[in-house]
């Protein structure tokens, strides 16, 4: 595997082996609602928990699930990138999802933690996409096979059903979204920026 795509599943991995030996960890650094500060639940918002929140899991299941997300699509997509715009697209997908998770638990006045790589691994996925749309990806439930354009598609929609009609409540829904937008945002903040340089060489 590409460096900065190992480096993230061993930061992972060694964070929920520490959850294990202390728990405590979890309440600061993961992401709470902007209204828990002044309810006084939990530890309350801070900027940190931005990113920190992406590198806590709620259990064995939810780590090995975004981590083997995490090795299928980030190691294609690092090479694609390099190590450095790599790293910055995947923590700016990991922050726009918390953005959007804070937004949303604003406007519905949940009070509960937020934790999980998830919105970092849905950037990856909206990525691998765009840059490999006819490779096949195949669904667990059920196994079915399908282009990577279609696959994303058909996630981002049951995301949306499932965020709006509040189906499987305690999972961050509009997070993983928010991390598709930021990604798709900063793909085309790249390309425009690329567009400008080769029209003006003094860029």
């Amino acid at each position: 595997m590409p460096p900065v795509t190992t480096a993230l599943i061993v930061a992972n991995v060694a964070v929920f082996l520490l959850q294990g030996v202390a728990p405590g960890i979890v309440v600061p650094l993961a992401l709470w609602p902007l209204a828990a500060s002044a309810s006084g639940v939990g530890a309350g918002f801070g900027p940190w928990q931005l990113l920190t929140y992406a590198f806590l899991h709620g259990g064995l299941v939810h780590l090995a699930f975004n981590m083997f997300a995490l090795y299928m699509f980030g190691g294609a997509i690092e090479q694609v990138f390099g190590a450095r715009r790599y790293l910055i697209y995947y923590l700016v997908c990991v922050v726009s999802a918390a953005v959007s998770q804070l937004i949303v638990s604003a406007m519905m006045g949940g009070i509960y933690p937020t934790v999980g790589a998830s919105g970092g691994v849905f950037g990856l996925l909206l990525a691998y996409a765009i840059y490999f749309p006819h490779s096949r990806v195949v669904l667990l439930f059920p196994p079915i096979p399908m282009p990577a354009r279609v696959f994303v598609v058909v996630y981002a929609v049951i995301e949306l059903y499932l965020g709006v009609t509040g189906t499987q409540a305690g999972v961050a829904h509009f997070a993983h979204l928010g991390g598709m937008i930021g990604g798709f945002l900063m793909l085309r903040y790249w390309r425009s920026s690329a567009t400008i340089r080769r029209r003006d060489p003094r860029l």
